[in-house]
């Protein structure tokens, strides 16, 4: 059984009367929520809440979803009603995140072709790499770019998405039995891609660490170019300090945000039991980039660390380290205007938030 944590609540007053909408992110171990209205150019936070659960740290089946695709439609949407009754939000509209695990996707090189054309050539496409018949599969697709080759043949780059409709049908009904006007569905990925890169040409590989799983995206310009994970992520790196030090988990989380990977006095021995497994994360994210770099001739210029786990002290530095590139902590706020008090503790938050941001920002334009 799933227990709360931890709650946290703040509403504040708008500055404008304007449509708000709510951001979810379902993730393995927590539920985030923010709720954000816009006006103009500007949008603003309104409220946010999380629920986490510790469970996951003592079993590893505990999560509210799992890489196996195994979420319980009422237990789910009994959290979120839990929290959304702490969070008292003006509005049901919700835009959600699916996880990364969930969808295939795929970044394709095809002719530039009409808007009908690249239609029929997508769902040829899709057969060709979606492992399962096109009739179980919901197909989306976003324009990456567009390029002249060495012959001068112009070409277009699709981001090409397939969700399996059971899963769907799945957040569909949670939603609904929420008490939620469930908008729009899209992967992680995409709102982590929105909110980091937009308006930015520079090649950015995102590392959201969270706490079952760890999604790695490549994206520039606001869109998403390439999307994997793997399934070692925060919860990995406490477990390794619990049976490393023989304490409880509990007792390995608080060592792991005090500590870090410092390699100060006194936390030495810490961080050497976590840099094993932060470093099989790493080889992934290492295996992805470089798949990206080869097969499409664009190098990353810089990491940005987004989740939970992107507050590991230490853990810039040392995946700057590993990568030879400039890596620094997500700051999802940096377009999102919020109330002064929250100021302090913007910087913790953000990372935890980027996602259900991300996700937030799509009605205002923000695409």
């Amino acid at each position: 059984m799933l227990k709360l944590l931890k709650s946290i609540k703040k509403s504040f007053k708008s500055q404008f009367n304007a449509q708000s909408y709510l951001g979810v992110d379902v993730g393995t171990a927590s539920i985030k929520v923010v709720e954000l209205s816009g006006s103009g150019s500007e949008i603003m936070l309104k409220n946010y809440g999380i629920l986490e659960s510790s469970g996951h740290l003592e079993r590893m089946n505990n999560a509210i979803q799992t890489s196996s695709l195994k979420m319980l439609n009422d237990e789910t949407a009994r959290l979120i009603k839990t929290l959304l009754k702490e969070m008292r939000p003006g509005t049901t509209d919700a835009i959600a995140s699916i996880p990364a695990f969930s969808a295939f996707t795929s970044l394709l090189d095809i002719p530039a072709m009409s808007s009908d054309e690249t239609t029929q050539a997508m769902q040829y496409q899709a057969k060709q790499f979606v492992p399962l018949p096109l009739t179980e599969v919901i197909i989306d697709w976003i324009p990456a770019g567009e390029y002249e080759d060495k012959d001068g043949v112009k070409k277009q780059q699709i981001f090409l998405i397939a969700i399996p409709r059971e899963q769907v049908q799945k957040y569909q009904d949670i939603f609904k039995t929420a008490g939620l006007n469930l908008r729009i569905l899209e992967i992680e990925t995409l709102s982590l891609a929105r909110l980091l890169t937009a308006g930015d040409p520079t090649t950015t590989l995102i590392i959201d660490i969270g706490a079952r799983s760890t999604a790695i995206a490549i994206a520039k310009n606001g869109i998403l170019r390439y999307s994997s994970q793997t399934d070692f992520a925060s919860a990995s790196l406490t477990q390794a300090i619990s049976r490393g030090l023989s304490i409880n988990v509990h007792r390995a989380e608080d060592l792991k945000r005090q500590k870090g990977l410092t390699g100060s006095e006194g936390a030495y021995g810490i961080s050497t039991l976590m840099l094993p497994y932060v470093d099989v994360t790493l080889n992934e994210v290492k295996r992805v980039k470089g798949t990206y770099e080869n097969n499409y001739h664009d190098s990353v210029e810089r990491i940005v660390l987004s989740g939970g786990g992107a507050n590991v002290l230490g853990i810039e530095k040392y995946v700057s380290q590993q990568f030879s590139l400039p890596t620094v902590k997500a700051q999802p706020f940096s377009h999102i205007s919020y109330p002064p008090d929250t100021a302090p503790f913007i910087n913790t938050i953000g990372p935890s938030f980027a996602v259900a941001l991300g996700l937030g920002m799509k009605q205002f334009g923000k695409k």
